[in-house]
């Protein structure tokens, strides 16, 4: 399915990923940032080899935060960090920020996971035809279609 997505398209990828990866980035710096929560489950290196595989980067470890930012599951037995966002390493710019919401008022033990996005809209060049000179508007006189104002 992420081999299907072109790499001209943002790819996003959240959920309970189930697994630990640990706060120590050891061996998956590329893919891990260093800010993880817990130990790494032993033999569990899937989601981080799976990052690794599509070039992406687990946005969840990219950003220094308390405890209460990092964890995603909580019961009385325990807390750990189980839920992932994942997006491109080529759009990790675009992220400016992923935590945990801590809340007591939710009913299920999952937490709710957001990551702060900066989309800037790209804006087409204006020509500016006070600034042309004559081979410039010249070409700007043949793109004018239907315009009859234009002497040669």
């Amino acid at each position: 399915m992420v081999r299907s997505i072109p790499h001209t398209e943002k790819l996003f990828i959240g959920g309970d990923f189930n697994g630990h990866i640990g706060a120590s980035a050891r061996g998956y710096d590329d893919v891990h940032g260093g800010f993880g929560f817990g130990d790494r489950n032993e033999g569990f290196n899937s989601l981080l080899d799976f990052a690794r595989a599509f070039d992406l980067v687990i946005a969840n470890s990219s950003f220094p935060k308390r405890e209460e930012h990092l964890v995603t599951f909580r019961n009385s037995m325990g807390k750990t960090q189980i839920a992932y966002l994942l997006g491109r390493k080529c759009d990790k710019g675009m992220c400016t920020d992923c935590k945990v919401i801590p809340s007591e008022n939710l009913t299920t033990l999952q937490r709710l996971l957001v990551m702060d996005l900066e989309i800037k809209k790209s804006r087409k060049k204006r020509t500016v035809y006070r600034q042309l000179d004559q081979g410039q508007s010249s070409g700007v006189r043949g793109e004018v279609v239907g315009y009859e104002g234009l002497d040669e």
